[in-house]
């Protein structure tokens, strides 16, 4: 294994060559790499140190000693708010670079990019600032006593990201973890690591001390799998598939980490008969396609009420085929690359699986050929109708421009359709009725519920889900709790000794 030193740790220029993992303040290789790609183009971007087991454990160890012997969880909040405030402002003045690094990674278009990034920024600010106030209570007890119940962080945390949104999913973690004093092992998804990497260097040159970021890119099998079952890690946060959520909630059991999983969805979108056509039709729209569909929250079942069915389909249909693909750095450009081809696969089965159930297939439903990116991974913007609720397009999670449609007659319906699923992470409704609004957003079993609105997460506000899409909340200030461990301290003022048992 070869480090690299230096006198003053600055993030390099985002787009290079080749990336390094980051243990215990240093930028490390070791003996193996791999490629990342585009998606869009099939084009190698860099290369990329390959953790093993050994890394890990240095990275884990890296991140106990900085725990259980650094500064950084007894540092003032105050100061460790205005090192968030600084990874901030940092990451805005290179905003286009890591937007540029985004897209290359992962191939999602301009507009997902921009978003992404400006919101992985606010999160940072947002956390230096919620941790101001995350300070406990005191408490009011009989008799002369006094109850102060205090956070402290929780320990060291293994962080897993996934592939669909790299930096965000990145910020969303690494932001309160660091805000409330823990220290952390990122690995970020083999697919897209590039710019996770990117953000533990920023985190470092804005002043987060050694050890208390490090940064693995590797095998989740492997290395992922580690850090779950290592006992030296005291919480794992996930973001990613639900049976992998599940194996992640058994194996970090035998330790009783703390465990936060944000999992799968097939989120519900109804269209009752007094929307606003208009407006349900584009919030729809990007319910569904945004994020090329590689979305937990995906609103990729669509009910409409069988009084405006073909009104609202003849109009959503018109949109859908004329969402543009191609380059993801054109700024007309709708809709990004999938993945991966592996991915490619995986959606194009789940069409062919409704066709062969005898589903309609109204638009789409076949891999995209977009001149000049032909060995990249494209797939038609896709509507299907004519399923029911036993077909494996309606219950499974597709992940990918993929949405299902079925009428309904009432309010009723709606919501029994709405939760069957085993599900429970988004879903969306649109009504100019607000009582109705209120009345089935209360029904509906999930943790996010869009109501005339396509999108689904702002910092501050809750995220995560119901059923099997996981629990613990992210993006908000509850998230700290998850950080932190509560005391309850217990003092006695009295002027007389206690005695309770009178000898």
């Amino acid at each position: 294994m070869t480090q690299v030193k230096e006198a003053r740790f600055e993030t390099l220029e985002m787009k290079r060559q080749h990336y390094s993992m980051i243990i215990n303040g240093e930028r490390v290789d070791g003996a193996e790499t791999f490629t990342t790609y585009n998606p869009a183009t099939g084009e190698k971007i860099a290369t990329v140190a390959k953790a093993t087991i050994e890394d890990a454990e240095k990275a884990i160890l890296a991140a106990r000693q900085s725990f259980d012997y650094g500064k950084w969880k007894k540092s003032p909040i105050n100061k460790r708010s205005r090192v968030l405030n600084k990874i901030a402002g940092i990451m805005r003045a290179r905003f286009n670079e890591l937007v540029e690094l985004e897209i290359l990674d992962s191939g999602k278009s301009l507009s997902a990019a921009q978003g992404q990034v400006m919101q992985a920024i606010e999160d940072f600010e947002f956390y230096a600032g919620a941790i101001v106030g995350h300070r406990g209570n005191v408490n009011n007890v009989p008799g002369q006593f006094q109850n102060v119940a205090e956070k402290e962080p929780v320990g060291v945390c293994a962080q897993i990201i996934p592939w669909n949104y790299p930096l965000m999913m990145a910020a969303w973690k690494i932001a309160p973890a660091i805000a409330t004093g823990c220290s952390i092992v990122v690995k970020p998804a083999t697919l897209t690591p590039l710019t996770a990497i990117v953000l533990g260097e920023i985190c470092i040159e804005a002043g987060v001390p050694e050890g208390v970021v490090n940064i693995l890119p590797g095998a989740g099998s492997s290395v992922g799998n580690y850090l779950v079952e290592h006992e030296k890690v005291d919480k794992v946060a996930f973001t990613g598939s639900t049976p992998i959520g599940k194996n992640i909630m058994e194996k970090a059991s035998q330790t009783l980490k703390r465990v936060t999983l944000e999992l799968g969805g097939k989120s519900p979108n109804i269209v009752f008969e007094d929307a606003d056509i208009d407006a349900a039709v584009d919030g729809s729209l990007f319910g569904i396609f945004y994020n090329t569909g590689q979305s937990c929250e995906a609103r990729s079942r669509l009910y409409i009420h069988e009084s405006i069915y073909e009104t609202f389909m003849e109009k959503f249909v018109e949109k859908t085929k004329k969402l543009q693909l191609g380059d993801p750095f054109n700024k007309t450009t709708h809709i990004g690359a999938v993945i991966s081809e592996e991915q490619l696969k995986v959606i194009d089965g789940y069409v062919q699986s409704a066709k062969e159930e005898g589903a309609t297939i109204v638009t789409g439903g076949k891999v995209a050929e977009i001149e000049g990116f032909e060995a990249g991974y494209w797939y038609e913007p896709t509507v299907i109708t004519n399923v029911h609720h036993d077909m494996k397009v309606v219950k499974e999670e597709i992940f990918g421009p993929v949405v299902v449609v079925m009428p309904f007659k009432d309010e009723k319906e709606a919501v029994k359709l709405a939760n069957d699923s085993e599900y429970g992470l988004g879903s969306a409704l649109w009504t100019k009725d607000y009582a109705r609004a209120t009345r089935v957003s209360k029904q509906i079993e999930a943790g996010i519920v869009m109501v005339n609105c396509p999108f689904s997460a702002f910092p501050g506000t809750p995220f995560g889900g119901y059923k099997q899409s996981g629990f613990g909340r992210e993006l908000c200030i509850e998230t700290l709790d998850l950080y932190t461990e509560t005391k309850s301290i217990i003092s006695y003022f009295g002027s007389r000794p206690l005695n309770p048992f009178g000898l």
